[in-house]
């Protein structure tokens, strides 16, 4: 089958691991992933994969419990690896082989982040799961997800959400909310609308690397955007 992207980073919000739970990682969810995740490799796709930390910690919110901003990011950043851990076991159990690698240093659970042997799993055919961020403080997994696309030089970020691509309005919450096919960097700026946090939309808007914004809760949505398939909101250009 012929794809029109050929190396993809995958962006994942910590929260959709949670499924129908109030915290913490489903078995469902993670199964999910997995199955269409192993759809793409099939495919002869290369996968690379950012996961956030929100359904165990986010950094953000931690000076509300007295913890410093600092502080509170690492740990956020410690939450991306349990996640990563988790989905690393999930493709396994698929039949994949991965890399689990880390921004910050541990390595009796995950590599650390050189971006020629990033490059290189990924050319073997290895799911390459990026954790901890950008392994510095007041970066969102976002940015995370955008520097570590132009460092691999992926064709596409596949941001998976709970709506079906980019909206006039949040439609959980104003249901005459219109969607949009298309999006240029530039309108996206002066509609003020949210794509990403503002570093990592920037990062993407100068080195022209396309982000496409789609439901990853619904089945088979990743292998039909790989395949060149108009799903969720294309920006670029």
């Amino acid at each position: 089958m012929k794809v029109k992207y050929k190396r993809v980073l995958l962006k994942l919000s910590g929260e959709s691991l949670m499924g129908d739970q109030q915290f913490g990682i489903s078995a469902d969810m993670l199964r999910h992933y997995a199955d269409q995740i192993q759809e793409l490799v099939e495919m002869g796709v290369e996968v690379a994969i950012v996961i956030g930390g929100g359904n165990i910690f986010r950094g953000l919110q931690a000076a509300a419990s007295g913890i410093d901003r600092v502080q509170g990011d690492y740990m956020g950043m410690m939450a991306t690896v349990i996640n990563g851990m988790a989905l690393q076991s999930a493709l396994e159990s698929a039949g994949l082989y991965t890399r689990l690698i880390s921004a910050i240093e541990m390595k009796q659970i995950a590599e650390p982040y050189i971006r020629r042997r990033a490059i290189r799993h990924l050319e073997k055919g290895r799911v390459v799961i990026f954790s901890a961020g950008t392994g510095s403080p007041y970066f969102t997994t976002d940015s995370a997800a955008a520097l570590r696309a132009n460092e691999i030089s992926a064709d596409v970020i596949l941001k998976g959400t709970r709506v079906d691509g980019i909206y006039t309005a949040d439609p959980e919450k104003d249901p005459s909310a219109t969607r949009f096919d298309t999006l240029t960097f530039a309108k996206v700026i002066s509609l003020g609308l949210s794509v990403m946090d503002m570093t990592a939309f920037t990062l993407c808007r100068e080195n022209n690397l396309p982000i496409i914004v789609f439901d990853i809760n619904e089945r088979d949505n990743l292998r039909r955007i790989v395949t060149g398939e108009a799903i969720g909101t294309l920006v670029e250009g």
